[in-house]
């Protein structure tokens, strides 16, 4: 069974900086992982992902050049950093495990994120 925590997150002015980490537990240094956001009023959306090995990620757009998703899978953590926050990042930031073993290719899809943590505040000012 995996379990993930997030921490990291809090009040940030825009423009400001943010390093989100992803304490796991479980058999997760064989699965791709990610992050996901949603915020008030929102449907979740697709932040960041990292494949198995830490060789390949993939960012949605409005994040892209922003972001840096990372993993050690010695400690089982996984990180995500985010600069030049903007008011529009604000949301809950949830760590995501993908359900499927050594997936070969990375995947953004909510469903095929089988386990979740119980998600960290973002909140950037203006």
């Amino acid at each position: 069974q995996v379990q993930l925590v997030e921490s990291g997150g809090g009040l940030v002015q825009a423009g400001g900086f943010l390093r989100l980490s992803c304490a796991a537990s479980g058999r997760t240094f064989s699965r791709n992982m990610g992050w996901f956001r949603q915020a008030p009023g929102k449907e979740r959306e697709f932040v960041a992902a990292i494949n198995w090995s830490g060789s390949s990620t993939d960012y949605a757009g409005s994040v892209k050049g922003r972001c840096t998703i990372s993993r050690d899978n010695g400690k089982n953590m996984v990180y995500l950093q985010i600069k030049s926050l903007k008011p529009e990042d604000t949301a809950v930031y949830y760590c995501a495990v993908d359900g499927q073993e050594f997936r070969r290719q990375l995947t953004i899809r909510i469903t095929d994120f089988n386990y979740w943590g119980q998600g960290t505040q973002v909140t950037v000012s203006s």
